[in-house]
């Protein structure tokens, strides 16, 4: 008995859509105000972006970079940060139990834009570069908002000191940062 052509395409179409989804990227909407200016600027808009998963597929994150991680809260939440500090770093806290950290190997630090508005680092610490899913490189939606996201770390959250970053990793991308199996319909957002 033959497969009508529908069918075939069905059962080639998932397994490769699935792929890309998986290695390549998706499309998410964010929630809340925890990265405010950066993303969803107005209470009355909701930003989409692009979320890259092949750009961390080596754990290559930069300062600056905005993420994709899972929440070390809640395991079942994803959310959307900017890194301020890597391995080595020594970044001053904005209420976190020590007023100074030093991030531990195989860890970043991450914050929200709108500071005071945003479950980070500062609640729960360090994160470990094994909870980084991928990497907010574009707005998609909406129109209005179409831009690359640039990494850059705000002058205020540099960390007082700078770790030594392995050779692999800082010959990957470029140091200045000057440039930059979920579906669309998950948001990420923050836990409050």
């Amino acid at each position: 008995m033959r497969f009508p052509t529908f069918l075939k395409s069905l059962l080639l179409g998932v397994p490769v859509g699935v792929t890309l989804l998986d290695c390549v990227g998706y499309v998410a909407r964010v929630e809340g105000v925890s990265m405010q200016p950066a993303l969803n600027p107005d209470a009355t808009v909701t930003d989409y972006v692009f979320l890259s998963r092949w750009a961390v597929r080596n754990m290559d994150v930069q300062r600056g970079d905005i993420i994709s991680l899972i929440s070390p809260k809640d395991p079942t939440q994803k959310i959307i940060k900017r890194v301020v500090a890597l391995q080595g770093d020594v970044i001053s806290t904005l209420g976190y139990k020590l007023p100074y950290v030093t991030v531990p190997e195989g860890h970043c630090w991450v914050e929200g834009d709108h500071t005071g508005n945003s479950l980070d680092s500062n609640t729960f610490g360090p994160v470990s570069l094994g909870l980084v899913t991928a990497r907010a490189t574009q707005i998609v939606w909406p129109p209005s908002r179409w831009q690359q996201l640039p990494s850059t770390v705000p002058k205020t959250r540099e960390p007082i000191a700078m770790g030594k970053r392995p050779a692999a990793v800082t010959s990957s991308r470029s140091v200045s940062n000057s440039s930059s199996s979920s579906s669309s319909s998950n948001p990420i957002g923050e836990v409050h």
